[in-house]
């Protein structure tokens, strides 16, 4: 069995789920989700011009009313259950768990833990931190042993 650390900030869309249980065609693929909420991997400024940069004035207004601290770890609960189940309904085996603090710390625990064959970085386009190579994906490269494959999640599930 392909061993893939799928590390996401919301709940996964069902073209997320197809995307990623499809990318190893027929081989039979195991997921170690790691779900840090969006509310807690980046401050608010980042966010809105990310949303800016995107077109998405709206999403820039209402950064202020992104769940964070507990309100967001209750809301990443529910993405993660969702996320797992849509997992396992297409057909894959799939665990996994919310990070509140360090997540590539977590990520590099879980590739060596589970013996990942890579690592999936599914989130929204974060403009300032990939020009600065601050994001997720370009952080772990330099953190964990294997591939890391970097794709942008699609809104509409």
């Amino acid at each position: 069995m392909f061993t893939s650390v799928l590390m996401i900030e919301k709940a996964l869309t069902s073209a997320d789920v197809e995307f990623v249980t499809t990318l190893h065609g027929d081989e039979e693929v195991g997921f170690h989700v790691l779900l840090q909420p969006r509310g807690e991997q980046a401050d608010r400024l980042l966010r809105a011009i990310d949303d800016i940069a995107l077109g998405e004035l709206d999403e820039a207004v209402r950064e202020g009313s992104t769940p964070e601290g507990e309100e967001a770890l209750s809301t990443g609960e529910r993405a993660l259950e969702v996320s797992l189940t849509a997992l396992r309904t297409a057909g894959a085996e799939a665990e996994g768990r919310l990070l509140e603090d360090h997540p590539l710390d977590a990520l590099r625990a879980v590739v060596d833990e589970v013996g990942a064959d890579e690592v999936i970085v599914l989130t929204d386009p974060h403009y300032v931190e990939e020009f600065f190579h601050r994001d997720w994906a370009s952080r772990a490269r330099h953190k964990v042993g294997v591939p890391v494959l970097k794709l942008f999640s699609h809104s509409d599930a």
